[in-house]
């Protein structure tokens, strides 16, 4: 069931949305050991239509080509990086006061129903100069929602919960798209690293092939593992929100995204994460299951949105 590929297990979603109750079982025991062992899996068969993607690549990097003047028009402070453009060097790794060298714009939540949380979310910052921009991050936007939907599913049966126990967390929940742009190198960097090690904050983060090499994780032996996802699959992780939730029984592995060779130098490098957020109301108590004799209970309790806005003031982004 699970290949590796730089280390990483390689799970196939089709066997869990297939119908088929053994393929639904083996997919779930595989997920489920490659987060309890490695924390990253590679997808296969992930349903975000290949056509779609290139799209949202080409359109990223139309953006990101703009003059820095148009750019800017896009970056509102008072959103702390939750919609819009963020310019060149705003963010750091938690823990760390270099900040990252990249520049990035996030799309997030539309909520197309009734539901109240709506009020909470600012509206998407929607792009003039390259029509297609916004149209193509939305449906994105959906594609990965309803990918990452499946794989929560997956997860919530291997830890003994009922299979749509974060369905309504995730209806409408506070979900990003972000489109990153680590630009070229043009002197000599005073770090080999484009963006520090770090975890991600949220339940899980899918991340669909970034255009060059250059991410790694963090093994259990300490050593930096490189990682690139084929073609036709995307890279998906656990957040800390879920290892918090589970009382670290499912990782949030460390990662971070290193310099090119210096012969690469001249080029840019892109990636586009989906980080999969629950509502702000839900409870990231650790779960009863996952708190045992061997393993107490190691975080307080505290909801996503209490968690989310703590983790942003920490890596700058939030005063």
């Amino acid at each position: 069931m699970a290949t590796i590929t730089h280390s990483i297990p390689v799970v196939d979603l089709a066997a869990f949305t297939s119908g088929d109750a053994k393929s639904k079982a083996a997919f779930v025991q595989a997920l489920g050991k490659a987060y309890e062992e490695v924390g990253f899996v590679a997808v296969k068969n992930h349903g975000i239509p290949d056509a779609l993607i290139a799209d949202l690549y080409k359109y990223v990097q139309q953006f990101f080509a703009l003059p820095s003047d148009t750019k800017y028009q896009y970056e509102i402070p008072e959103l702390a990086g939750q919609r819009g453009y963020t310019s060149f060097g705003k963010e750091h790794a938690k823990g760390f006061d270099a900040p990252d060298l990249k520049e990035f714009f996030q799309f997030g939540q539309e909520v197309e129903d009734d539901d109240p949380v709506k009020d909470e979310y600012p509206p998407n910052v929607m792009v003039k100069e390259v029509p297609e921009f916004t149209p193509t991050f939305h449906k994105a936007y959906r594609a990965f929602e309803k990918s990452g939907k499946y794989l929560l599913q997956a997860i919530a049966i291997f830890l003994g919960l009922d299979e749509h126990y974060f369905d309504t967390q995730v209806h409408n929940g506070n979900s990003i798209l972000r489109a990153i742009h680590y630009p070229p190198i043009t002197q000599e960097p005073k770090s080999a690293i484009r963006a520090e090690q770090h975890e991600d904050i949220n339940l899980i983060t899918l991340l669909v092939g970034a255009s060059a090499d250059g991410l790694q994780i963090l093994d259990k032996q300490d050593n930096w593992v490189p990682v690139t996802s084929l073609p036709e699959q995307i890279v998906v992780n656990v957040g800390d929100m879920l290892q918090r939730l589970t009382n670290n029984r499912l990782k949030s592995t460390t990662h971070r995204v290193v310099n090119p060779p210096r012969e690469m130098w001249h080029t840019s490098r892109y990636s586009i994460p989906f980080f999969l957020h629950p509502k702000s109301g839900m409870r990231l108590d650790c779960l009863e299951s996952c708190v045992t004799d061997t393993h107490p209970q190691e975080y307080a309790p505290i909801t996503a949105g209490e968690y989310l806005d703590e983790r942003l003031r920490e890596i700058g982004l939030k005063k």
